[in-house]
């Protein structure tokens, strides 16, 4: 694995555990944080996967079109575009007031964070 990937692959860890932290917090949990730092890990795998397939990166916080890209190299991703619909709007949509998440609504993230993170891994063939 070249070092690009290498470095996408830690800032999306970073967005892992913060996203797990906000999530986790006794006192001012952040939902909205934690949705938000999940939706950034998998927009950061997808994007680290496109360089690891030789593939330029792309601009942009909607998983689905970024995912699009990976496809060709991984067509599983196509069974996968629910949970990537439900991160998107962690990109932006809970980041402004007007909506926050909710704990229900940040587990899901979290939760299809740690599905599509497994697939990836999974993809480039790191361990655990």
């Amino acid at each position: 694995m070249n070092a690009l990937v290498s470095e996408w692959i830690d800032k999306a860890e970073a967005d892992y555990y913060s996203a797990w932290r906000e999530y986790r917090a006794r006192k001012h949990p952040n939902y909205d944080g934690a949705g938000f730092h999940a939706q950034q890990c998998i927009e950061k795998y997808l994007k680290g996967f496109l360089i690891h397939c030789g593939q330029a990166s792309i601009w942009g916080h909607d998983l689905i079109a970024v995912a699009e890209h990976c496809i060709p190299h991984f067509p599983e991703l196509e069974l996968e575009k629910p949970l990537l619909a439900l991160l998107t709007r962690f990109a932006v949509r809970y980041r402004y007031p007007g909506e926050s998440a909710s704990k229900a609504e940040a587990k899901r993230a979290l939760q299809a964070a740690e599905k599509l993170r497994k697939l990836l891994r999974t993809k480039l063939e790191l361990t655990k």
